[in-house]
């Protein structure tokens, strides 16, 4: 049950410590969609989406006002396109018109962003992969609300390189195509090692073949409340500052798990899962960076960051699913530069270099993400950082991502600005030698000895 003193205690951490939910995502299968015709499957496409999340944002915004909890985005995550199209899509112009056919239903329906433009290759692409990723940076340049996903490699399958390659040439061609807004196309493009399917998250989020025709996902972020509960825990051994955030991460689960369940009942859609993840936004007091401060770093960066950081996030994960028997998604502490104010100072004095960002996605959820790099960094030297990241998802068994921003016209020390949580953040330095042999060839980087577990 819960009591007069939680909820007291929620109220506070809403009205003083910005917690929200970040947001409720209706994740919808289009396999059902799937013609040979391009006109029927945008046709087709455009009526599912419309029709299962008609209600989406006003049950969204109902939930909000009757129980005083901010629900910051309503989502929509698809089947990726690339299986969904692999039929009627014989061009990649062909996939840019499902892309355009996807915002259109977005937009009629209210939502803030609609994931799953999205290719799943981790072992090796399909004529329909290919195509898809070809049209990616058209699409986004094209679209306001479609977000792009392409997972490339995974502990049990390796990573192929070749798709790697190809994603270094998109990230870069998305960035020129959509130069004249700071290169924001790429705000919207991740690519994956180790992808889930149930992430609420965007631009990461389509809906796996694993799920069920519709589903209700639920994202939660508190960064200002962590923050806030580790000024009690000052001066405090580990044993107590884990204690401090483990039962904080409980209380901000229980938060979206009662949205996801109202939701869930009002929309007819069967629950899915919680995504703990403390995801910041550039406001003052929501910042991940600011935890790590209170923790005892001068700035994000210093020694002791990777150690803080893994202490960080397990905590959240072991106060999450004591909260909630439905955790899932990505769970745990974003460290994207843009959207985090702690971080983007961190970079601007230098304490917070690329280098030490990938060596704490080691321990983190996601990876290198909303990073600004300079506009004339090489296509190869891109692809080098994506196999980097990806290299550390399929070791470690977790999911890696990257989300860089190669800014057009923009050099070290610049800064670019994408309004909104997507933030500002300024030009961070790239290593200057080149890795074009290595990347120029050909094949996958095999599986690591411990993916053979059957």
């Amino acid at each position: 049950m819960i009591n007069t003193y939680e909820v007291l205690e929620t109220n506070r951490m809403i009205a003083e410590e910005n917690l929200d939910v970040r947001t409720i995502t209706m994740g919808i299968s289009l396999l059902d969609c799937a013609d040979s015709d391009p006109d029927a499957l945008c046709g087709k496409i455009y009526r599912k989406v419309t029709e299962k999340a008609a209600r989406l944002v006003s049950v969204g915004e109902a939930i909000a006002h009757e129980y005083g909890i901010p629900i910051v985005n309503k989502r929509i995550s698809v089947t990726p396109i690339a299986l969904v199209g692999a039929a009627a899509c014989k061009t990649p112009e062909d996939f840019v018109r499902v892309a355009e056919t996807l915002d259109r239903a977005a937009k009629q329906v209210g939502v803030n962003f609609l994931g799953g433009f999205s290719a799943i290759v981790s072992k090796g692409m399909t004529p329909a992969d290919e195509r898809l990723i070809r049209a990616i940076p058209e699409a986004l340049a094209r679209t306001e609300y479609v977000c792009s996903s392409v997972n490339v490699g995974s502990t049990r399958t390796g990573i192929d390189m070749d798709a790697v390659r190809l994603m270094g040439e998109t990230v870069k061609e998305t960035a020129l195509l959509t130069a004249d807004r700071d290169s924001i196309g790429c705000a919207k493009l991740v690519v994956f090692c180790n992808a889930p399917d149930d992430n609420p998250f965007m631009a990461g989020a389509f809906h796996g073949v694993t799920e069920g025709d519709t589903v209700i996902h639920v994202g939660v972020s508190g960064p200002g409340v962590v923050k806030a509960a580790l000024t009690q825990a000052h001066g405090l051994g580990f044993e107590d500052l884990c204690e401090t955030v483990k039962k904080t991460a409980f209380k901000i689960t229980r938060v979206g798990q009662l949205v996801a369940k109202e939701a869930s009942e009002r929309l007819g859609v069967p629950f899915g899962i919680i995504d703990l993840s403390l995801a910041p936004t550039p406001a003052i007091g929501d910042s991940v960076a600011d935890i790590l401060k209170e923790m005892g770093l001068e700035q994000p960066g210093a020694p002791g960051t990777t150690a803080a950081l893994a202490l960080l996030n397990d905590q959240v994960k072991k106060g999450g699913i004591m909260a909630s028997s439905s955790v899932g998604g990505l769970s745990g502490a974003f460290i994207p530069v843009s959207e985090d104010r702690g971080m983007i100072e961190a970079a601007e004095c230098g304490a917070l270099t690329l280098e030490k960002l990938e060596a704490m996605t080691c321990v983190c959820s996601v990876g290198l993400d909303m990073i600004a790099i300079p506009g004339d960094t090489e296509a190869s030297s891109i692809a080098g950082i994506i196999a980097d990241e990806m290299a550390i998802g399929m070791i470690n068994q977790k999911t890696t991502a990257v989300r860089v921003i190669p800014a057009a016209g923009k050099k070290v020390g610049d800064r670019v600005s994408f309004g909104g949580l997507l933030g500002y953040a300024p030009v961070m330095a790239v290593n200057r030698f080149s890795c074009g042999e290595f990347i120029a060839r050909k094949g996958r980087i095999p599986a690591p000895v411990h993916s053979f577990k059957n």
